[in-house]
């Protein structure tokens, strides 16, 4: 796993000792039973951890989160109800405390982006052996970052594409005042029902603002529109 120093203060208990003297105290958060059972049976066999909860949605995960307080929360994505990246931005707005890892199969960059943004301590794919997740929950718990090196790898690959052929500067003038509005909430992952709630007009008018966007700045998905607000400075990453 890249381990990466974060701003995120190490978690101090009660007594005024790091969490790290005791137990750490993992929350499972996935809509499939079979993998929390898998995990819970790795996790329970370490001496410094424990398993003292499991949601099988994001909501519940939130609210559970909020009562039991762990130290981790391994957090799934693509769960029923909220979404693992959603349930991450109310635990990180409502518990800070708390180290959300995610894990899950998708080795999407924009996800990526995202998680980090919602407040994750770090990334992991599912095809992550045990020792290798075991050290990504112990990095997370003592206050620093930590990505899979699947999605580090794609993020360097990218970032030295784009140094050797940069974005035309005068691009982001092509753009109208409201495409401009439009531009950081699609970044963010708002959808386009909520964009339309938020500037009071239709999701088609959303829709349309998009494409326009897309088509003025030769962008040709939405992890490319990410990147592109990223390098602007129009949304940020906070970790």
């Amino acid at each position: 796993m890249l381990q990466i120093t974060s701003a995120r203060d190490h978690k101090i208990s009660g007594n005024g000792k790091r969490s790290s003297d005791r137990a750490i105290r993992v929350f499972l958060a996935d809509d499939h039973p079979v993998v929390r059972r898998g995990l819970s049976l790795v996790i329970d066999e370490q001496d410094d951890m424990e398993v003292i909860g499991e949601a099988e949605d994001g909501m519940a995960a939130v609210e559970c989160i909020a009562r039991l307080r762990p130290d981790v929360a391994l957090m799934d994505i693509d769960m029923p109800i909220l979404s693992g990246i959603e349930a991450t931005k109310r635990i990180s707005e409502s518990n800070p405390e708390v180290a959300v890892l995610i894990l899950t199969a998708y080795d999407r960059e924009d996800l990526l982006f995202q998680a980090l943004q919602a407040g994750a301590a770090g990334y992991a794919l599912k095809v992550t052996n045990a020792e290798d997740l075991l050290a990504a929950v112990r990095t997370v718990n003592s206050g620093e970052v930590c990505i899979s090196p699947v999605m580090a790898t794609k993020l360097v690959g990218d970032y030295l594409k784009r140094s050797k052929n940069p974005d035309d500067p005068d691009t982001y003038r092509k753009l109208s005042s409201r495409e401009r509005e439009v531009l950081p909430l699609l970044a963010e992952g708002h959808t386009h029902h909520t964009i339309a709630e938020l500037l009071h007009v239709s999701p088609y008018t959303v829709q349309t603002y998009r494409q326009r966007i897309m088509r003025k700045l030769d962008l040709h998905s939405g992890t490319e529109l990410l990147r592109y607000a990223l390098k602007k400075g129009l949304v940020s990453l906070e970790t």
